[in-house]
C-alpha cells in the first residue's frame, strides 16, 4: 500500500512539473554504462537479464550494465527521474504512469502470458471465484486489486462480500495461517514454493478468468526522452537482453545456476524448480521474445476505464513499442 501510494504521488508531482526528462547527452566511448532497476528481489522473472550479463551479451554490445533492486523507490520512479535507464515494471503500472503524463514506455514483455493467480491453501475451500464470498483477501491495497475483486464479485452477484486486508510484504503462507484466506501470487514463485514444501494450494489463474486479465507482467521500461537521445544504446541493450531471455527459455538448468551465482540469499531448490516451470513461457506463442500486442494493452486499459480507475482516452498504442526488439 505504501509503495503504491508513493508511486502515485511521485507520478502526480512529475506531471505537475511538466515531466521534464532527466536524460543526459548522448553517451560516448565504450563500454557504455547503463542501469536497470528491478521490480523486486531477484527471481526467475529476471533470469534472462542475469544471463545476458553473465554470458557476455551486454559486453558484446559494448555495454556495462548495473542491476539494482528498487528498495523504497520503485523502478518507474527511478526511470522517470533519470536515475536508471531501464526498469522492470508491470502493464498496469505503466498505464497509470502514462495516465498521469509520465512518459515511461514498455519495451518488452518479459513473459508472454500472465503467470499470476489467486491462490489459497486447499484447507480454505476456495476453488472458484464464487468461493471468495465471505473470505478475507490479502494484498497491497492497490486500486487494481480492489477493482478486480469488486468486478469479480459483482459478476458473481455478491458485491462487497470480500474483506480486504493489507498484508504488504508479509509471507503468503504465514498470512494465510493467521489473517487472510487467499491472495494474488506469481505461480512461478509462490506456487512452486507450495509444491516444494508440500503445502497444497487451490489456484485460479487470472488469464483464465477474463481475456482482459492476460496482461503483460512484468515488462521492461524506459523513458521516452532518453530513448530519443540514446536510440543506439537502447537497441544494443535490448538485443543483449533478448539473447539472454532466449537462452533462459531453452537452458533452464544453466539459467538457474547463473541467477543463483549472481544474487545472494536465494532458495536454491525454489529457483531451480521455478526455472524449469517457466521454460518456454518467456516467448510463449509470440513471434519473438518481448513481443507486445496492442490488443492486450487496449483490452486491459479498457477494463480499467470501465472500472473507473483509469480516465478515458488512454492511447494503448503509445504505451509500448516493439521497435527495440530483435524480431527473429
Amino acid at each position: 500500500m505504501k509503495k503504491f501510494l508513493m508511486l502515485l504521488l511521485f507520478l502526480a508531482l512529475l506531471a505537475a512539473t511538466g515531466c521534464q526528462s532527466a536524460a543526459a547527452p548522448p553517451l560516448e566511448g565504450a563500454p557504455h554504462t547503463l542501469t536497470i532497476a528491478l521490480d523486486w528481489t531477484p527471481n526467475i522473472n529476471h533470469s534472462g537479464l542475469y544471463a545476458a550479463q553473465a554470458l557476455g551479451y551486454f559486453a558484446e554490445q559494448g555495454l556495462t550494465v548495473n542491476i539494482v533492486e528498487p528498495g523504497e523507490t520503485l523502478a518507474p520512479q527511478l526511470v522517470a527521474a533519470g536515475q536508471a535507464e531501464f526498469g522492470v515494471s508491470y502493464q498496469e503500472e505503466v498505464t497509470f504512469a502514462r495516465a498521469q503524463g509520465v512518459p515511461v514506455i514498455s519495451l518488452a514483455a518479459v513473459i508472454q502470458h500472465n503467470t499470476s493467480a489467486f491462490a489459497a491453501p486447499a484447507s480454505k475451500g476456495i476453488k472458484t471465484v464464487a468461493d471468495f464470498a465471505g473470505k478475507r483477501y490479502g494484498g497491497w491495497g492497490g486500486a487494481v486489486e480492489e477493482a478486480l475483486i469488486d468486478y469479480l464479485m459483482e459478476r458473481e452477484g455478491r458485491p462487497g462480500s470480500v474483506q480486504s486486508v493489507v498484508m504488504g510484504e508479509a509471507d503468503f503462507f504465514a498470512s494465510c495461517e493467521r489473517e487472510v484466506d487467499f491472495s494474488w501470487i506469481y505461480y512461478g514463485v509462490t506456487g512452486i514454493e507450495a509444491e516444494i514444501t508440500n503445502q497444497p494450494l487451490d489456484i485460479i489463474m487470472l488469464r483464465d478468468l477474463d481475456p482482459a486479465f492476460d496482461f503483460y507482467t512484468p515488462v521492461i521500461i524506459a523513458e521516452e526522452g532518453w530513448l530519443q537521445i540514446h536510440e543506439d544504446a537502447a537497441k544494443r541493450f535490448m538485443a543483449a537482453l533478448s539473447a539472454g531471455y532466449r537462452y533462459a527459455d531453452t537452458h533452464p538448468a544453466e539459467a538457474a545456476e547463473i541467477l543463483l551465482a549472481a544474487a545472494e540469499g536465494l532458495d536454491e531448490e525454489l529457483i531451480r524448480a521455478g526455472q524449469v516451470w517457466v521454460t518456454g513461457q518467456y516467448q510463449g506463442d509470440a513471434p519473438y521474445w518481448g513481443y507486445q500486442s496492442e490488443a492486450i494493452w487496449q483490452s486491459f486499459a479498457g477494463w480499467m476505464s470501465d472500472c473507473g480507475i483509469l480516465p478515458p482516452g488512454f492511447k494503448a498504442q503509445e504505451a509500448f513499442t516493439n521497435e527495440y526488439l530483435q524480431q527473429k
